[in-house]
């Protein structure tokens, strides 16, 4: 199979759950001899850290920069570029001369302009990756609700979710059932045993309003004498960097290329997120490493948690102000949290040791039977067994594969036919 993966979002590198997903499945296509290319948007702003970071990620692929960034992963093609309406004319090539028998479209979308593109040059071989409530265009967590952008979802070919929370979400306001296909992420192991309750931080992954940085800023005054780690993400903003900066029992770490680099330093991980989470595959990454998780109720973090304890309730967030952060987000209305949850959490689980061995086995074992049920060709096995889109890509091809005087015969012939009904 040809596959052409899009969404708006930076490949090079990947940040966040959903693009890194969707990299781990074209690498799983691709180590099985299926031809996969990707268009998407470009990193922020070219800064030194940015560009540090760059190097650091990429320094096994190759890559050359024009109007449109172009990379390799592996076998995978990437095609970045920053403008929003240059993408979907990309886009539009992309599916004219590399012809895919599929298209899929990640819910990273802003306005849903590559899923149009896609649909009107790719009919019949669309596929919706749901990732994330905030971009879908239907649903009370949506951002941005819009009627042709859901009937666009519920047209597709198929739509995938990440997981059976995010499933039920998606019927209950799409109206169509989706597929579930957990994403490979997690490798084949064997894992290392990480939690200990002798060292490491309280770590938290991308802190921002939305993620719950408040409830981490909260748990690190509340306990000045433990140490506390924050990885920023494509959330976390000048305003966070500084409320950070000015706890002393907080490090700033660095962006590893291999998640290990973090989870090797970490005690516990707080993921204490306030908005509405797909499904949360840091809490399965670190559970399969003997990390306990302290993680809210928000969303499919609940079902990320597979039954273990310390999951807290929180007050979600439900509304956004029509302004927007310096990462481009809307801010959200924060309601006010009972912090005492989470403070009793983090006094058990770093003073009792028994307490703390417990939840970091039954955490592991938990992690590595759900793990151990996943099959990394799943994605694979569902997109051959798709009806139409094999038929209508390799007629595109073979539209393409003829002379020039053999084409415009086969137009002359259309347009009779069409004159003719």
């Amino acid at each position: 199979m040809r596959i052409l993966l899009t969404s708006t979002a930076s490949h090079i590198p990947p940040r966040g759950g959903s693009t890194r997903s969707n990299l781990i499945w074209l690498d799983e296509l691709a180590a099985h001899g299926h031809t996969c290319r990707v268009v998407g948007g470009t990193a922020a702003a070219e800064t030194p850290e940015r560009l540090a970071q760059l190097q650091r990620e990429m320094e096994d692929q190759e890559m050359r920069t024009g109007a449109t960034e172009i990379a390799r992963r592996g076998d995978i093609e990437i095609h970045s570029v920053a403008s929003h309406s240059a993408r979907g004319v990309l886009l539009r090539d992309q599916i004219r001369d590399f012809a895919p028998d599929w298209v899929l479209v990640s819910s990273e979308d802003i306005g849903q302009s590559l899923l149009r593109v896609a649909h009107e040059a790719a009919p019949g071989r669309v596929v919706y990756l749901a990732h994330t409530p905030q971009f879908f265009p239907f649903g009370p967590a949506s951002w941005n609700p819009d009627p042709d952008g859901a009937a666009l979802v519920a047209r597709s070919a198929a739509i995938i979710a990440i997981g059976e929370h995010m499933a039920a979400y998606i019927k209950q306001h799409a109206g169509r059932q989706p597929a579930v296909i957990h994403p490979p992420i997690y490798g084949s192991g064997p894992f290392e045993r990480y939690g200990t309750f002798q060292r490491g931080a309280i770590t938290m992954i991308n802190p921002c309003a939305v993620k719950g940085i408040s409830i981490f800023l909260a748990l690190a005054d509340e306990f000045p004498i433990q140490v506390f780690g924050a990885l920023p993400g494509w959330g976390t903003t000048e305003e966070d960097r500084q409320a950070l900066a000015a706890r002393p029992n907080i490090t700033m770490l660095r962006h590893a290329k291999n998640i290990d680099e973090v989870l090797n330093e970490t005690h516990l991980l707080l993921v204490p997120s306030l908005w509405f989470e797909g499904f949360g595959l840091i809490v399965v990454e670190a559970m399969l490493r003997s990390i306990p998780v302290l993680a809210s109720d928000a969303g499919g973090l609940v079902e990320a948690k597979l039954s273990t304890r310390f999951v807290i309730p929180v007050r979600a967030i439900e509304q956004y102000e029509a302004a927007f952060d310096d990462q481009g987000l809307p801010q959200p209305v924060l309601p006010a949290q009972d912090i005492a949850p989470w403070t009793a959490a983090v006094h058990s689980l770093t003073s009792d040791r028994a307490l703390y061995e417990r939840e970091s086995e039954s955490s592991r074992q938990a992690a590595l039977q759900f793990v151990a049920g996943l099959w990394p060709r799943r994605l694979e096995q569902f997109l051959e067994a798709l009806p139409a889109g094999e038929t209508v890509a390799s007629a595109s091809r073979a539209v393409e594969n003829l002379s020039a005087e053999r084409r415009a015969l086969l137009l002359e012939r259309l347009r009779a036919r069409i004159q003719d009904q």
